[in-house]
């Protein structure tokens, strides 16, 4: 039986998707919309942390931000290579969930994963509605592909207001502790740009942006097709 959601947002690794649109997916979860996460690798080249670990601090976001469901492909990390076998994994995945809305990691980042990742979600958003591509799957018409931003902010085309959500969204990065806490004396983890305030400089970059529109914290979003709307 297939799920369906209003939403799907896909990372390259658990914590890409919350660190670039937790606050969103907190405020819509509690308005009823029903999120999913996927996330292409399960981070085993990651520095700090397990798999299991980050399986583990993955599940723990999810519960913060309400997610519906979350699930990984088990893609190679490091290997997003764009082969026709992750991309038929994507499109199976965008079928199975038939969601209105797909999210993706914004297409210009320092970490290549993340670049490989939108490109790879970009086709396979307009493979999925292709009827005689994997004609055993029924196609699916996304409505709209949104960026969200990880790294680097680039050009925002659109904001959502997450002044409520911010403590919501620094909860569930929080959960990433092998990621984004100080290493201890004598723990096995090493420092990385991530253990050195990285939640702090998310939630200023956030601060930043909610201020161009006095608002206390944003997220911002890029796009390549027009958002329609229906009144300004």
């Amino acid at each position: 039986m297939m799920e369906t959601v209003d939403f799907l947002a896909f990372g390259a690794h658990p914590d890409d998707v919350e660190i670039g649109m937790g606050g969103t997916i907190a405020k819509h979860a509690v308005q009823g919309y029903r999120i999913a996460v996927c996330d292409l690798t399960e981070a085993e080249m990651s520095s700090n942390g397990t798999v299991e670990t980050r399986r583990q601090e993955a599940a723990e976001a999810s519960a913060v931000l309400g997610l519906s469901h979350r699930s990984v492909l088990r893609l190679p990390d490091r290997g997003l290579t764009g082969s026709e076998e992750q991309l038929q994994a994507i499109v199976r995945e965008i079928r199975r969930l038939r969601p209105r809305i797909v999210f993706a990691p914004y297409w210009d980042d320092r970490h290549p994963d993340h670049v490989a990742c939108s490109r790879l979600i970009e086709e396979a958003v307009f493979n999925a509605k292709l009827r005689n591509y994997l004609p055993g799957v029924p196609p699916v018409q996304v409505e709209q592909l949104y960026y969200y931003f990880i790294n680097d902010s680039g050009n925002v085309s659109l904001i959502t207001d997450i002044s409520d959500q911010i403590g919501t969204k620094l909860e569930a990065l929080k959960a990433y502790r092998s990621q984004f806490a100080p290493p201890a004396p004598g723990e096995d983890r090493v420092q990385t740009p991530l253990t050195d305030r990285y939640i702090q400089r998310v939630e200023a970059r956030d601060m930043l942006l909610g201020q161009t529109r006095g608002w206390a914290h944003a997220e911002g979003f890029a796009i390549r097709r027009p958002h329609a709307v229906t009144l300004f």
